[in-house]
């Protein structure tokens, strides 16, 4: 089971992965996780579910699937299967700045040192390292650098305008 860095430190992971089986959608109690084509079949059912509810979006499916029930979401898993696959970094962005998502964003996948604060910059505050990647290490990413030029979700200036005030 992956590592969770959850803000900033290594966390526990309260959710439960659900699928449905033979068309049909069992929701244990406590916090869940869907895939997007499980939450489109079972809408209102996972949307009624009492505890929190998070989807996980695949490299090839958009935020705009989501746009209209994103508020209701605490959690938006986004895969990243391969570290040259970057299609989740504009998922995030786009989660993040176009539709207003304030929920856990988490990046999973082929997660490691190298990419956290990168994804950190476009919006993903949490991160499933894989079990063969050391999480302390992979933690020690998100302070790599102590200053960005370019404005993204979590640094909405750019550099030039931060020093010109």
């Amino acid at each position: 089971m992956p590592t969770l860095i959850k803000d900033g430190r290594i966390a526990a992971d309260s959710y439960t992965r659900v699928t449905a089986i033979d068309g049909a959608l069992t929701l244990p109690a406590g916090d869940i996780l869907v895939s997007l084509d499980t939450l489109l079949a079972h809408r209102d059912q996972v949307l009624a579910h009492a505890g929190r509810k998070g989807v996980q979006l695949k490299p090839d499916q958009f935020a705009e699937t989501i746009a209209d029930i994103v508020t209701q979401l605490d959690l938006v898993a986004v895969e990243f299967p391969a570290f040259a696959d970057g299609r989740g970094y504009s998922t995030a962005y786009l989660l993040r700045q176009r539709y207003g998502y304030t929920g856990e964003l988490r990046a999973v996948g082929d997660i490691f040192k190298d990419t956290l604060f990168y994804q950190k910059r476009v919006g993903f505050d949490a991160f499933a390292i894989r079990d063969d990647k050391n999480a302390e290490i992979a933690l020690k990413g998100l302070e790599d650098f102590t200053e960005v030029y370019h404005a993204s979700a979590d640094q909405p200036s750019p550099l030039f305008r931060r020093r010109s005030v």
